[in-house]
C-alpha cells in the first residue's frame, strides 16, 4: 500500500496546480494574498516546482496497476497543457520568465523537469509548443545569477535547452560547477557561495541540480566526466547523512532558510534513491520507510491546505512566521521533490524490500548499526 498512499498525496499536492493550468485558470485560483508582493512570481513558482517532483514518476513507462497508469497517463496529457497555456503569450496564464530576479529561479525548476522526463516532457511536446519553451527558457538568460547557488540556475536552462535541441550554452554549466566545486567544504557538503549556510540548500537545489547536469552533459566534456567522478560520491555521502537526520518519529531539524518547503528537504536523498545511488549502509527500503515516515508525519496535520486544496506556509500545518519573505504559495510546492522514487518501477526493491527501521530509529530501538564515516574527497 505504500506507492499507493505515495500516489495519493503526491496528487493531492499536485492536481490543483496541474489541473487549473491545463485548463487556463491558474491565474485566477492560485491565493496569492500572502506576501502578496509576490504574486507576479506565483504561477511559475507552482508550476515549475510541483513538474520537478513528479517529472520522474511522468517519465516511468514501468508501471503495472491500471489505476496508477490511468492516472499518470492523464497527468502527461495535462501537463502538455500546462507547457503551452504557460508559455503562449497569448494564454490568459502565460507566465513571467524574464522579468526581476526570481524567474531564474523557476525557470529552472521547469527546466529541471525537462531533463528528468526527456521524452515524456521533452519529446512529447508539439513542434508549437516546444518552439515557445525555448523561447521561455531562452527569456530567463538575461538575469544576472547572484554568487551562490542561483549560477545552478542557468546552468539548469542550458541543460532543458541541450535536451530539447535548442541552442545551449556549456560554459555556463562549466561555470556553475566549477563555482560549486570551489565551495567544497568537505564530508559531502557545499557552501552556498563563499559563506556557509547551516540549512538544506544542498537538497533543495545544489546536489539534484548539479548531479542531473553531471549526467546529462558527461559526453560532451572531458571536464564534465572529471567533475561527475568526484561529484558522485559526495552526493551518495551526503544523502546517507539526510538519511540519518530523519527522526525515529519522523521528524527532522528544523534548521536554515526555506524550511516551509516541507519534505522538498530531503530532494537529494529521494533523487539518490531513484538513480540508485545510495551508500551501501541505506538499502532502498530502508529509505523508502524513512521517507514514508516524513511524509505521513507532516501530511498528518489537518490544516496543511486550504479549503480549496491549495498549500499553506509551514511545516507541520500552517505555520506562516516559518516562511521568509521570498515564499509566496506557489513557492511551496518544492515540496513535491520528495516524490522523485515513484520514477522507479512497482517492483524495485525500493517499494518491494520489507519494511525496516532507518538509522535513527534503529539506534533508539536499541539495534545495532554500522559506525558512521566521513569521505575526504
Amino acid at each position: 500500500m505504500t506507492r499507493k498512499n505515495w500516489i495519493s498525496i503526491m496528487d493531492k499536492i499536485a492536481d490543483p496546480v496541474i489541473s487549473n493550468l491545463s485548463k487556463e485558470t491558474l491565474h485566477e485560483t492560485l491565493p496569492t494574498e500572502f506576501h502578496n508582493e509576490r504574486k507576479d512570481f506565483g504561477m511559475l513558482e507552482a508550476f515549475g516546482r510541483t513538474l520537478t517532483g513528479i517529472a520522474a514518476w511522468v517519465e516511468c513507462d514501468d508501471i503495472d496497476d491500471p489505476e496508477e497508469k490511468t492516472l499518470q497517463a492523464d497527468y502527461r496529457k495535462k501537463i502538455l497543457l500546462c507547457l503551452d497555456k504557460a508559455t503562449d503569450k497569448q494564454s490568459k496564464d502565460y507566465m513571467n520568465f524574464g522579468e526581476g530576479g526570481q524567474p531564474l529561479v523557476d525557470t529552472a525548476f521547469l527546466a529541471h523537469a525537462i531533463i528528468r522526463a526527456p521524452k515524456q516532457i521533452g519529446q512529447a511536446m508539439p513542434d508549437e509548443v516546444k518552439a515557445n519553451v525555448i523561447t521561455a527558457l531562452k527569456d530567463s538568460r538575461k538575469i544576472m545569477p547572484l554568487n551562490m547557488n542561483w549560477n545552478l540556475f542557468s546552468a539548469m536552462v542550458e541543460g532543458a535547452l541541450y535536451v530539447l535541441g535548442g541552442d545551449y550554452d556549456l560554459l555556463r554549466v562549466l561555470y556553475a560547477i566549477r563555482l560549486l566545486d570551489d565551495w567544497y567544504l568537505g564530508d559531502g557538503v557545499y557552501g552556498d557561495g563563499p559563506v556557509f549556510h547551516y540549512d538544506y540548500y544542498n537538497s533543495f537545489v545544489m546536489q539534484p541540480m548539479a548531479i542531473d547536469l553531471l549526467d546529462l552533459l558527461y559526453k560532451e566534456s572531458d571536464e564534465v566526466v572529471r567533475y561527475r567522478e568526484k561529484m558522485v560520491p559526495r552526493f551518495t555521502r551526503y544523502a546517507e547523512i539526510q538519511e540519518r537526520l530523519i527522526s525515529p518519529d519522523g521528524t527532522y531539524p528544523i534548521v536554515g532558510r526555506s524550511v516551509a518547503y516541507r519534505f522538498g528537504a530531503f530532494q537529494a536523498l529521494a533523487q539518490a534513491a531513484l538513480q540508485e545511488r545510495l551508500p551501501e549502509s541505506t538499502p532502498p527500503a530502508q529509505v523508502r520507510t524513512a521517507l514514508t515516515a516524513v511524509i505521513d508525519r507532516t501530511i498528518s496535520s489537518p490544516s496543511m491546505f486550504d479549503k480549496k486544496g491549495w498549500l499553506l506556509p509551514g511545516i507541520y500545518g500552517e505555520q506562516p512566521e516559518l516562511a521568509e519573505e521570498y515564499i509566496g504559495i506557489g513557492s511551496l510546492y518544492l515540496c513535491s521533490a520528495v516524490f522523485l522514487p515513484l520514477g522507479l518501477p512497482e517492483s524495485h526493491s525500493f517499494w518491494k524490500g520489507q519494511e525496516q527501521a532507518w538509522t535513527s530509529k534503529k539506534v533508539w530501538n536499541g539495534e545495532s548499526i554500522s559506525l558512521d564515516h566521513s569521505i575526504h574527497g
